[in-house]
């Protein structure tokens, strides 16, 4: 599987502007991927720490299905808002961020879940079988998928809170 990712030379904590952000699907030449009124494939895969979970486990939650990798610096600008995100609104908001990682190696993984205070699920797909039938080829792409498994966004490139935000509540339009 060959990845390519999003270039951004922002600090960690720097809110992202317009032009360093992702693009949503409508606005994506390439429209890579699976896409807008597509079902979400089910999967199953282990989190950091053991525990086998699939997409089936979420039903009848938003999910927000991230794709990255420890190496990747846009997904490493996106975390802490995923993660203020998480904190913040998902209870509130019935969602799930399920950040599925496509590096080899749990240990840097584990580190990067630790030097970044994730607490939401990690998922490791060390050999690719997800992002592959996600059809994933930049990372990060973050697919928006509401309570009923469609997809109903997706995202090539980093997010901020907002963004974030924004997405799920037009979930809810």
């Amino acid at each position: 599987m060959t990845i390519t990712f999003v270039k951004n030379n922002v600090d960690k904590t720097e809110a992202l502007s317009n032009d360093q952000l992702g693009t949503d699907l409508a606005t994506n030449p390439a429209n890579e991927g699976l896409g807008k009124g597509d079902s979400a494939p089910n999967f199953k895969l282990t989190t950091l720490e053991g525990k086998e979970v699939s997409l089936a486990d979420y039903k009848g939650k938003k999910i927000v299905l991230n794709f990255w990798a420890t190496w990747c610096p846009p997904c490493k600008e996106e975390m802490p808002f995923m993660q203020n995100y998480y904190e913040d609104m998902a209870v509130k908001e019935n969602v799930e961020i399920l950040a599925i990682n496509l590096d080899s190696g749990i240990d840097k993984v584990k580190a990067f879940q630790q030097d970044y205070a994730l607490s939401f699920p990690i998922l490791f797909d060390e050999e690719g079988k997800v992002g592959k039938t996600y059809q994933v080829i930049t990372i990060p792409t973050t697919y928006i998928i509401d309570a009923n498994g469609t997809i109903q966004n997706k995202i090539v490139g980093p997010m901020d809170e907002q963004m974030l935000t924004d997405l799920v509540k037009s979930l809810d339009e």
